[in-house]
């Protein structure tokens, strides 16, 4: 959880020709499934997508996001740009030590992740759905992880092979009396 302290503003709403006066308030911040879900089901567009979101739709995530309950809805118009950094920081960051590697393949198509997909995941992995109050970078990895586990290791295809072997059999041709091939004495 991410805590960011807003303390007691004042400025002037343009649009309603108004000044505000904000309380300070803690706001309390957690980047989670169910979060992503609240947003989700507002936009209607999936969250976890290299689109870049509009203002609107970012300060509407941090409101998603908001765990204390009875926020003044004008504190959010009263962060500053270096809390929405920290913020977003928070929302980019891997919370875990696991790293998982995987051979990439390059023909396949990027897959569309949406919150249903995630919870199809956690159905399908027994994965209790207090977990969808875990920062969703750690619900990520813990998933990525039961798949690894549950799935047959993948073979390369043959291009693959040949891709992954290139770089080791130029540099094992590139050696003096060598003829490319790998053999116990080099």
């Amino acid at each position: 959880m991410l805590e960011i302290y807003v303390p007691e503003r004042e400025f002037y709403d343009e649009r309603n020709e108004v000044f505000i006066k904000t309380r300070p308030v803690t706001l309390q911040l957690e980047h989670s499934l169910m979060s992503v879900s609240r947003w989700e089901s507002k936009w209607r567009k999936p969250f976890l997508s290299d689109e870049d979101k509009t203002r609107a739709e970012t300060m509407d995530y941090i409101r998603c996001m908001t765990i204390n309950r009875d926020v003044d809805p004008n504190v959010y118009a009263a962060l500053t740009a270096a809390d929405i950094q920290k913020i977003m920081d928070y929302v980019g960051a891997e919370l875990t030590a696991t790293k998982v590697y995987r051979v990439k393949s390059t023909n396949a198509p990027k897959k569309t992740i949406t919150s249903e997909v995630i919870y199809s995941w956690m159905v399908m992995y027994n994965v209790p759905f207090e977990c969808q109050k875990w920062h969703i970078s750690r619900l990520l990895k813990l998933l990525d992880v039961l798949e690894i586990a549950n799935n047959p290791k993948n073979k390369m295809s043959k291009e693959e092979t040949v891709r992954s072997n290139a770089a080791p059999n130029t540099a094992r041709r590139a050696k003096p009396h060598s003829k490319g091939q790998y053999s116990d004495m080099e």
